[in-house]
């Protein structure tokens, strides 16, 4: 599985680490595995071809210009729809990043239950663990922290690596 990614400035790949170090029973995501999907790339047949769905995704992206997204604060999904849960995550609020979903939503399927309206963009900082020291880092304040996004990047989930980046605007 592909998708196209927003990178995580270093200050928020920071935070992340800081507070997983609450969460000893989890596991944590290391720095520079701290990703904020904009939208998984799937397709069927010879439309499953990394460079076809780059190439759609692309084409998706003409005239995106560069957004802001801020992190707000700390969340848990205590039942996450796939994978080790509870998931303890940085909450992102952009309603440009919000729009760009939308745009590739109307190209790339929706994933059932975690895209489309159901789409909740974040920073994920540890899976797993104590549902109540999930909940206990959720109460923690966290200065907000901002950034510009002028470039997204195509990541492979199977390698767990960028493949290629688009700069902003497109």
């Amino acid at each position: 599985m592909y998708s196209l990614n927003v990178p995580v400035p270093g200050q928020v790949a920071a935070l992340a680490s800081d507070i997983a170090r609450e969460l000893p029973q989890a596991r944590a995501r290391c720095r520079g595995e701290h990703t904020l999907c904009a939208k998984r790339l799937d397709g069927t047949g010879p439309e499953r071809a990394y460079s076809r769905l780059e190439a759609r995704a692309r084409e998706a992206l003409a005239g995106q210009p560069p957004f802001e997204v801020r992190v707000t604060g700390v969340g848990c999904f205590e039942a996450a729809v796939t994978g080790t849960t509870p998931v303890v995550y940085l909450a992102v609020e952009s309603p440009e990043l919000h729009r760009l979903h939308e745009r590739l939503s109307a190209v790339f399927e929706p994933v059932e239950s975690i895209e489309g309206p159901e789409y909740t963009p974040h920073v994920t900082v540890a899976r797993g663990g104590s549902l109540s020291a999930a909940r206990r880092v959720t109460a923690r304040q966290v200065d907000p922290a901002t950034w510009t996004v002028t470039e997204l990047s195509f990541w492979d989930a199977a390698h767990n690596q960028t493949v290629s980046t688009v700069s902003l605007p497109c």
